[in-house]
C-alpha cells in the first residue's frame, strides 16, 4: 500500500513539475477545436419549450396528475395515503410535492437563463431574448403559483453572480416583477431583426403571435389578483386586453408532437400517462396508482350531456375501449385501494388523450374567452359577457379535433351544448363565476396546474373535499405545495424567513393570490 501511496505522489509531483515548463501550451492543447464557443441560442430555446412542457422526469406525472388533477377531482387514485400516489387524500409527500420546485430551477430555469445570457452579448438577437423572457415568466408564473414565496430575484445565479443560497421572494413582488418583464419584453420585440424560425415550435418565430401570448399571460396573472389586488388587477387587465390576448383559435400556443423516433417527438401527457398509469393492453385492469376519472368529473359531463364525453372517456369491455356515454363512470375521490369493480370506471381515451401524437395545448383561447367573461362582467372590459363565455365552450370543444378524427365534435353538437348551458345574465354574480368557472374547469382537463389554481382563486366548481383518514389538511382541500424538504437544509435562512412571511409550510397555507 506504502510503495502505490510512493508511486501516486512521485507521478502527481512530475506531472505537477512538467505543468509548469509547458503552461503557455496548456490552454491550446486543452481546448477543442471542433467545439462552439457560444451556446447555441436556437437549440437552448427548443430545449426549454420541451422542458417547460413537462417533457422530461415524470413532472407531468408527478405534479399535474397525481398532485394537482387530483385536487381538482379531474382524476382520481385508489392508492393508500401512506404510499406516493395519495393525491386525493391531501397526505404529505414530498418527492412528489417537492418535484416540480427540485426540476424548474435545475433543468427548464438554468436553459432559459443560459439562453438569455448568451443573447446579450448578440444586440441582432433581441427577438429570441424576448420570446425566451416571455416563456420564462410562464414558468415563474407556474411555480410561485404552486408554491407562494419562491426564489426570483435570486433565482439561477450561481455561476453568474455566485448566488448558491437565492432568497426567496414575496409572491407579490414575484407577480410584480413578471408582469413588469411582460411588458418589457413585449416592447423590445424589433421586426428588422431575425426570428428563431422553426426552432420555436410553438410559433415559429411570429413576433404578433409572442406579443398575443405574452398579453395573454398578464391577463390570466391579472385576474389572478383579482381578489388580494383588484385594482391593480384591474389595471393590468384593461392593459393586456388592449394589446391583445389570444381569443381565436389560429392563434393559440400549441406543440405539435409527431411520435418519434425520440421521446422528445412524444406528447409528454400521454407518454407520461401511458407510461406511468394507462399502459396499452392491459385494458383497465393493472394502472399503477389505481387511477381513474372522478366521479365529480363524469358526473358534471353527463349530468349536461357533454358531447365531449365520448371524446375524452372510456369503458373498457375486455379489449375493446368503449366510448358509449351512458356506460362512462368516475371512481369516487378518496377511494382506498383497488376497487372489485375497477375496470368498470372510465379512464382517458386511448384515441385522443393518450395518442403520443396528440397536441399539447400551452395556452387556448377558450381560458382567455372566460376570463374575458369575467372580466366584462367586473367591469373591467367592455363587450359581451355571454358571447365570450359562448365563445369559451365552442372553442373548448372545437379544440378536440386537433387531436384527430376521434376528437371531432358535430358542429350541431357544439351549439347544442352551449345554447343549453348559456351564461344566465339574470342571476347573481357569483352564480355567474360559479357557470363560467365550472366550464373553464372542464375545458383545462391536462392543463392541471392551471386548473388548480384557477379553482383556488374562484371555488368553482364547488368541489366537496375528501376526509380520509390521516390527512394531512383536516379535510379541506390544499392550497399549495411545501417546498421540498432539502430547502429546509441547504437553504435554512431563506426558507425561514419565507415561512415567517407567507406562513406554515403546510398544504392549508395559502399564497398571497388566495384570499378567502
Amino acid at each position: 500500500m506504502q510503495r502505490i501511496a510512493r508511486y501516486t505522489y512521485t507521478l502527481l509531483l512530475g506531472a505537477a513539475l512538467g505543468l509548469t515548463s509547458c503552461d503557455k501550451d496548456f490552454e491550446e492543447l486543452n481546448t477543442n477545436p471542433n467545439a462552439s464557443t457560444e451556446p447555441n441560442v436556437d437549440l437552448l430555446f427548443s430545449q426549454s419549450i420541451l422542458k417547460g412542457n413537462y417533457v422530461y422526469d415524470r413532472v407531468y406525472f408527478y405534479t399535474s396528475y397525481l398532485t394537482c388533477g387530483n385536487y381538482i377531482q379531474h382524476f382520481a387514485t385508489g392508492k393508500e395515503i401512506t404510499v406516493a400516489g395519495s393525491g386525493d387524500k391531501y397526505g404529505v409527500y414530498d418527492f412528489y410535492q417537492g418535484f416540480y420546485f427540485r426540476y424548474t430551477y435545475t433543468n427548464v430555469l438554468t436553459t432559459i437563463t443560459e439562453l438569455i445570457k448568451a443573447a446579450d452579448k448578440q444586440p441582432e438577437l433581441v427577438n429570441k431574448k424576448a420570446a425566451a423572457r416571455i416563456w420564462r415568466v410562464m414558468i415563474m408564473q407556474r411555480i410561485t403559483d404552486l408554491y407562494g414565496d419562491v426564489p426570483y430575484t435570486d433565482a439561477n445565479k450561481a455561476t453568474s453572480n455566485l448566488v448558491f443560497l437565492p432568497k426567496y421572494d414575496p409572491q407579490s413582488e414575484i407577480y410584480d416583477g413578471l408582469l413588469k418583464e411582460l411588458e418589457s419584453a413585449i416592447a423590445s420585440f424589433d421586426d428588422a431583426q431575425i426570428k428563431y424560425g422553426k426552432a420555436d415550435f410553438i410559433f415559429e418565430g411570429s413576433i404578433p403571435k409572442w406579443k398575443k401570448f405574452a398579453y395573454s399571460l398578464m391577463f390570466r396573472m391579472a385576474m389572478r389578483m383579482s381578489k388580494r389586488a383588484p385594482e391593480k388587477a384591474r389595471e393590468w387587465a384593461a392593459k393586456a386586453i388592449q394589446g391583445g390576448v389570444i381569443t381565436a383559435e389560429a392563434d393559440q400556443a400549441v406543440v405539435r408532437y409527431t411520435n418519434g423516433p425520440q421521446t422528445y417527438n412524444d406528447n409528454p401527457v400521454a407518454f407520461e400517462l401511458v407510461g406511468q398509469e394507462y399502459q396499452p393492453g392491459f385494458n383497465g385492469e393493472r394502472n399503477t396508482e389505481y387511477g381513474k376519472y372522478s366521479k365529480t368529473f363524469i358526473d358534471f359531463l353527463k349530468t349536461r350531456n357533454d358531447p365531449r364525453l365520448p371524446v375524452v372517456s372510456v369503458v373498457w369491455k375486455g379489449a375493446n375501449a368503449d366510448t358509449t356515454s351512458a356506460i362512462q363512470k368516475g371512481m369516487p375521490n378518496g377511494t382506498n385501494g383497488k376497487p372489485a369493480d375497477f375496470v368498470t370506471f372510465s379512464e382517458p381515451n386511448p384515441a385522443t388523450i393518450l395518442q403520443y401524437s396528440a397536441p399539447l395545448i400551452v395556452l387556448s383561447a377558450a381560458e382567455m374567452n372566460f376570463l374575458l367573461s369575467e372580466a366584462i362582467l367586473r367591469g373591467w372590459a367592455t363587450g359581451n359577457a355571454e358571447d365570450a363565455y359562448r365563445a369559451g365552450m365552442e372553442i373548448s370543444m372545437r379544440n378536440w379535433s386537433l387531436f384527430g378524427a376521434a376528437g371531432v365534435i358535430a358542429p350541431a353538437k357544439i351549439n347544442a351544448y352551449a345554447t343549453a348551458n348559456a351564461l344566465n345574465m339574470a342571476g347573481t354574480f357569483e352564480a355567474q363565476m360559479n357557470q363560467i368557472h365550472s366550464q373553464f374547469w372542464v375545458a383545462l382537463l391536462l392543463d392541471e396546474q392551471e386548473a388548480y389554481a384557477n379553482w383556488r382563486r374562484t371555488g368553482y366548481p364547488q368541489l366537496t373535499p375528501v376526509n380520509f383518514p390521516g390527512n394531512a389538511t383536516n379535510g379541506t382541500i390544499p392550497r399549495r405545495l411545501p417546498y421540498p424538504v432539502q430547502e429546509q437544509g441547504i437553504n435554512r435562512t431563506n426558507y425561514n424567513d419565507a415561512i415567517s412571511r407567507q406562513g406554515a409550510d403546510l398544504l392549508t397555507t395559502r399564497v398571497w393570490w388566495d384570499k378567502q
